[in-house]
């Protein structure tokens, strides 16, 4: 028996709580994970914190590959990813169809939650420099540096939290208002690659196998994310 230690993006939390438990029982391994941003994960690699697996995005995976962290050619696809916006359950949900009323949307909210070093929360943090309206929505944004930003809004601190959409679809007392519109969004693809410094490397590669059967591309479905296609 294995114990496989991996690091992972939040992006995918709701698909490995459902898939990591089955894989345990039929593979025999125990597998421990730690939910950290990229950009988190990477650092933490860098500063010399060790495991067998990395789910992060595909940029993320390339880079740590490049730094001769992650195993050439172990990189596998698992889903795509897009931001969307979410709201404390039973709140009005703002029109968000177009890119007009999602700044009206924007504008209008008391309060607004996104991340600092994640993906999404460097995206919207552009986004509104280029739509013009980031002073704006600076002055009265709740950040985190990381973790689950629908969390603020359940806990009434902020009206509209922007996120990936598995992420805010993951938070009990949210609910998901959509993905901002297609012309402004950024999909983002989410990606396993095998540390050079894994114990069981043969294990990490079951692991991947189990993320990317057709059972599992219906949970990541059901998740809010897009399952990759590896030919």
């Amino acid at each position: 028996m294995a114990e496989l230690k991996v690091f992972a993006t939040n992006a995918i939390r709701s698909v490995l709580d459902e898939l990591v438990p089955p894989f345990e029982r039929k593979a025999g391994h125990k597998v421990s994970i730690s939910y950290n941003t990229t950009a988190q994960t990477l650092d933490l690699i860098n500063g010399g914190a060790t495991g067998d697996l990395v789910i992060a995005t595909a940029a993320g995976i390339d880079e740590m590959t490049k730094l001769g962290k992650v195993i050439p050619g172990s990189r596998v696809d698992l889903a795509s990813s897009v931001i969307g916006v979410g709201v404390r359950a039973g709140a009005p949900k703002p029109d968000i169809r177009s890119v007009d009323a999602f700044k009206r949307a924007l504008l209008d909210a008391k309060a607004v939650a996104y991340t600092s070093s994640g993906l999404s929360g460097v995206y919207f943090a552009g986004l509104i420099e280029r739509l013009g309206i980031a002073e704006q929505i600076k002055a009265k944004a709740r950040i985190k540096p990381g973790g689950l930003i629908a969390e603020i809004v359940v806990a009434g601190e902020a009206d509209l939290a922007v996120q990936m959409v598995s992420e805010l679809l993951s938070v009990p007392g949210a609910e998901l208002v959509g993905p901002i519109p297609v012309e402004i969004n950024q999909v983002t693809v989410v990606a396993a690659g095998i540390l050079t410094g894994a114990n069981d490397s043969g294990a990490a590669k079951s692991l991947i196998q189990h993320l990317t059967t057709p059972a599992a591309a219906r949970i990541i479905r059901a998740k809010g994310l897009t399952p990759a296609k590896n030919e």
